[in-house]
């Protein structure tokens, strides 16, 4: 399940840089065309947002659940469990797409000019 989430942000990050870059490449008229097409639709920075807000509630469903078990209240040790492993993955794949676009950036930015 996180490996579609995963994917479907990196695909979806993925074709909104593809975006801007067409429209720095295009002439201004050609660039608003594709930027009146897109009216309605996240930005990225919309869409990471989002993705990490996720991640986070993942977090804190996890902490409250594990909290509610600690506290005796009646909640099965496998949900627990489960919400925790869900939270790890989560926090893991974003780790792991944050590590891309880093080494993406450095690589772009070692180019020569």
């Amino acid at each position: 399940m996180i490996d579609r989430i995963s994917n479907a942000n990196i695909q979806s990050m993925m074709e909104t840089l593809r975006a801007y870059q067409t429209q720095s490449t295009n002439n201004t008229s050609a660039a608003a065309e594709t930027a009146t097409t897109k009216v309605g639709q996240p930005s990225f920075f919309d869409s990471v947002k989002n993705a990490l807000d996720k991640v986070n509630d993942a977090d804190i469903k996890a902490d409250a659940m594990s909290d509610a078990y600690d506290r005796g209240e009646d909640v099965p040790l496998t949900e627990v469990v489960l919400s925790m492993q869900k939270s790890s993955l989560a926090f893991e794949a974003t780790l792991q797409v944050r590590n891309k676009v880093m080494k993406a950036y450095e690589e772009i930015m070692n180019m020569p000019v």
